[in-house]
């Protein structure tokens, strides 16, 4: 039986996936179209909170215990540019680690399958 190896083994694990994550919040927060959504956020809880939900959902250990995506978005109200600004600062962050085009396209694609659940809530 061939195993195979998931996003978050080609990633590299959850040191990876934390450092993405911490760099990615600084592309998000230094963005007007999206920064006001974390105002009243607590970032460090926010940062581990998204580091466990992207292990998670790129294959790694589950210790995501957080609200479904349609309840964490809820009155936010999300737009398809809020979206697509979000999706360009994981893109950019990923790159930012070296981490190959094919694997960005994959956690992209991954992250898209949630959009009907994020968008116009």
């Amino acid at each position: 039986m061939v195993s195979e190896t998931t996003l978050y083994d080609k990633l590299g694990g959850e040191g990876a996936i934390t450092a993405v994550v911490d760099y990615f919040y600084e592309l998000v927060l230094a963005d007007e179209t999206v920064k006001h959504f974390f105002n009243n956020t607590d970032m460090e809880k926010q940062r581990k909170h998204q580091a466990k939900f992207f292990s998670f959902a790129l294959g790694g250990p589950n210790q995501y215990t957080g609200a479904s995506m349609a309840k964490a978005h809820a009155g936010m109200n999300l737009q398809e540019e809020h979206f697509k600004a979000i999706a360009t600062h994981l893109h950019d962050a990923l790159a930012h680690f070296g981490v190959g085009a094919d694997e960005i396209n994959q956690v992209l694609a991954k992250v898209s399958t949630l959009k009907d659940d994020i968008l116009h809530k």
